[in-house]
């Protein structure tokens, strides 16, 4: 086993998961968007790393908020806060010395209205694309920041809370409340594959395309187009279309599956915290 600490297994799973190609539709280390290159991605997961390493003595939100604020330490704004925000709960479980579906969902769910503010902090360090708040939470739109704070105070509302109120609609969220089933089970996958970790996490990420319809895409592109894209992505499973060509396509659409990414992420940390080797 390793005697790398959880917070720089995170780190190192951020990492792995650019390295990782073809990832349809996302910067990996053969594609680069026109502003979001590379070398952004591996700054903001080094960036990251002391937030994260918070989340093993420190409230889950407090850490989020400072690795966000690490990561956006780079030339390019948002690279990773999705996947920041999967983390921070896995690193306080695995640093609680239960890696396990249970441990992150008590960690999730002992979460406080302060760990709720640190999120809604979090927003004022990088531009994120996010949806439309669900109905009857518009005073506690995201994009507010700092100003929603009293807002959640008066509700009384956790970080817990926060992401069950946005579960139908954001893959991240869902993970929080579902126990990170997803995760967990790519992470699995991950581990009983072979060959390289940055080609396993490139399978990982098209059999979790395939899956489900990627809440990023939904955001960003529309319902169409994240249903076209989980239909191709099972394609290149079936051996129909080929994966490179596909995310050749999507980049050049514009077209970018990001909490699958996430998710591959989040598959990597628990992966290397259950002895997968590097």
């Amino acid at each position: 086993m390793s005697d790398r600490t959880p917070g720089q297994n995170a780190e190192l799973a951020l990492l792995l998961e650019v390295t990782g190609t073809p990832k349809p539709g996302n910067v990996d280390r053969e594609r680069d968007f026109s502003d979001l290159r590379f070398e952004h991605f591996m700054a903001g997961a080094v960036g990251a790393r002391p937030g994260l390493e918070l989340a093993a003595d420190e409230r889950v939100g407090h850490a989020f908020e400072r690795s966000v604020a690490g990561m956006a330490d780079q030339s390019a704004g948002n690279t990773q806060f999705g996947a920041l925000l999967l983390l921070a709960p896995l690193v306080a479980a695995a640093s609680d010395g239960d890696m396990t579906p249970s441990g992150a969902d008590r960690v999730a769910r002992r979460t406080t209205v302060a760990d709720a503010a640190d999120f809604y902090r979090a927003f004022e360090h990088v531009d994120v694309a996010v949806g439309d708040p669900p109905e009857g939470m518009e005073p506690l739109d995201v994009h507010r920041g700092s100003e929603a704070i009293p807002t959640l105070e008066a509700r009384d509302l956790t970080l817990f809370d926060i992401m069950a109120r946005s579960a139908d609609a954001d893959g991240i969220a869902a993970e929080w409340t579902g126990k990170f089933q997803r995760t967990f089970a790519a992470a699995e996958a991950i581990l009983d594959d072979d060959g390289s970790v940055p080609d396993r996490a490139s399978r990982a990420f098209v059999e979790l395309l395939a899956e489900e319809r990627d809440t990023f895409v939904v955001t960003r592109n529309g319902p169409d187009a994240a249903a076209e894209v989980q239909r191709r992505a099972q394609a290149v499973l079936d051996g129909e279309e080929d994966a490179t060509e596909l995310a050749e396509e999507l980049v050049a659409r514009d077209i970018n599956p990001g909490t699958t990414a996430d998710l591959v992420a989040g598959a990597l940390f628990v992966a290397l915290e259950r002895g997968l080797v590097v």
